[in-house]
C-alpha cells in the first residue's frame, strides 16, 4: 500500500477538477471569440443599421475577451500543476509543514470574476 495513499488521491482529485474548471474556461472563451467572428461576418452582410448595433455588440472588448478567458484558463492549468506538485512532495515530507498563503488562487479567481464582471457590464451597455 502507498503511505499516505488517500491525501495523494484526494491531491489528485483536487488537481483534475482545476483541469476541468481550466478547461471549461478555454472552451467558454473559445465559443465567446468564435462567436465575435460570426458577428463579424454577419455585419457584413446586414443592413446598415443593423451592421452598426452589430458592430458595437463586437467592438474593442468583445475581440479580446475570448482570447482573455483563454488565457486565463491556460494559467488555471499552469497553477494547478504547480499547486499539485508542491502538495504531493509536502505530503511525502517527513515533517509537518504549514499551508501557506494562497495568493495565486486569489489572484486568479480576482481576474476570472472581473472578466465575467467585465462581460456582463459591456453586454449591458452594448
Amino acid at each position: 500500500m502507498i503511505r499516505s495513499f488517500t491525501d495523494h488521491a484526494a491531491n489528485e482529485r483536487t488537481f483534475l477538477a482545476w483541469i476541468r474548471t481550466a478547461i471549461a474556461v478555454i472552451a467558454f472563451g473559445f465559443v465567446m471569440e468564435k462567436f465575435n467572428l460570426f458577428l463579424v461576418a454577419v455585419a457584413a452582410t446586414a443592413s446598415p443599421a443593423i451592421a452598426q448595433r452589430i458592430e458595437r455588440l463586437a467592438g474593442p472588448f468583445g475581440r479580446y475577451d475570448g482570447l482573455a478567458l483563454m488565457l486565463v484558463g491556460i494559467v488555471l492549468i499552469l497553477v494547478s500543476t504547480l499547486r499539485f506538485l508542491r502538495t504531493e512532495r509536502r505530503i511525502e515530507a517527513p515533517e509537518v509543514q504549514s499551508n501557506g498563503t494562497s495568493r495565486a488562487e486569489i489572484l486568479l479567481a480576482g481576474a476570472l470574476a472581473l472578466l465575467a464582471s467585465a462581460f456582463c457590464i459591456y453586454l449591458v451597455v452594448a
